[in-house]
């Protein structure tokens, strides 16, 4: 039975399928958490194996060849009835597990403080929170749904609009002692300002961007603390240390509480945001798409 088969490794399949979908090594590396020499060594490994050509290496990347056509499509079929029956085994157990991808700072000040909603709606459902500061590592083949800072566009995922970026200068309350509120524009000046570094810093607004939007023609002040982290920024504006930038949909709650205030009336916006994503290969079930759901009701819902 399965003759054909012979010695193929599992592995071999699943990384031709990967690069003929994506039509891409690159791509179907960064989708199975490898390397592109690692897909590259297995396709070859499966040419030699079968004895014939499976892609044309051409100047802009790869085209299936016949053969490669014809066997993507079983290959494709197979997989993905594998998958579903995984999937079928899986929701017979009591509780599902849903893995959720973000940065650090979308988990803390967003999404931790509704999640307890979700799961008064969904008892039999556990969430596994995946936090990290880089987005590359959140679509990898386990995660169920991501919720990336972007401009939504994802070569590697269905990407829907959750809320866009607005922003605006936020401090403890302390700098502000005695001083009627809002201030001009021009009192950011007399503080220090809190820094964000690192590889999410140039896709975020920075000090010149807000400074550019609320038309301050002094560049800002280098400022002595950076940070890495968004989460140890705020709580440094929270410890009166500085004036940070802050996200409206993640800080409302800190300005409720009288944690932070607004110096300024001022704010900025742009057309980046959150995106809620779902990887390119997993399936969209019934469990993903409740989730995806309550994201959108919650997203409506911020002033509760």
């Amino acid at each position: 039975m399965f003759e054909s088969l012979g010695e193929l490794s599992l592995d071999l399949l699943r990384a031709f399928e990967a690069a003929a979908r994506q039509r891409s090594f690159t791509a179907a590396a960064i989708e199975l958490g490898t390397t592109q020499p690692a897909v590259s060594q297995q396709i070859k490994r499966l040419e030699e194996q079968l004895a014939t050509r499976l892609f044309d290496r051409i100047y802009r990347g790869i085209e299936l060849t016949e053969a490669g056509t014809l066997l993507f499509e079983q290959v494709h079929m197979g997989l993905e009835s594998i998958d579903n029956g995984l999937a079928a085994i899986t929701a017979q157990q009591q509780h599902e597990v849903l893995q959720v991808a973000t940065d650090f700072a979308f988990a803390a000040y967003w999404l931790m403080p509704r999640l307890h909603r979700f799961h008064q709606a969904n008892p039999q459902v556990d969430v596994s929170l995946v936090t990290s500061e880089r987005s590359h590592a959140m679509l990898r083949t386990d995660i169920d749904v991501a919720v990336l800072f972007s401009d939504g566009r994802f070569k590697q995922g269905e990407s829907h609009w959750l809320f866009s970026e607005e922003v605006f200068p936020v401090c403890s309350p302390k700098l502000l002692e005695g001083r009627a509120t809002p201030l001009p524009a021009q009192a950011l000046l007399e503080w220090p300002l809190l820094h964000l570094r690192g590889e999410t810093s140039s896709h975020w607004f920075d000090w010149s961007g807000v400074f550019r939007a609320l038309d301050i023609h002094t560049p800002p002040a280098p400022g002595q603390l950076r940070f890495d982290n968004y989460t140890l920024l705020i709580q440094a504006a929270i410890a009166g240390q500085g004036v940070a930038i802050g996200w409206r949909h993640l800080i409302d709650a800190l300005l409720d509480q009288g944690l932070l205030c607004r110096p300024i009336a001022g704010s900025a916006t742009s057309s980046r945001g959150y995106y809620v994503v779902l990887p390119q290969r997993k399936r969209r079930g019934p469990l993903i798409q409740r989730f995806v759901d309550w994201l959108m009701q919650e997203q409506n819902t911020i002033g509760r």
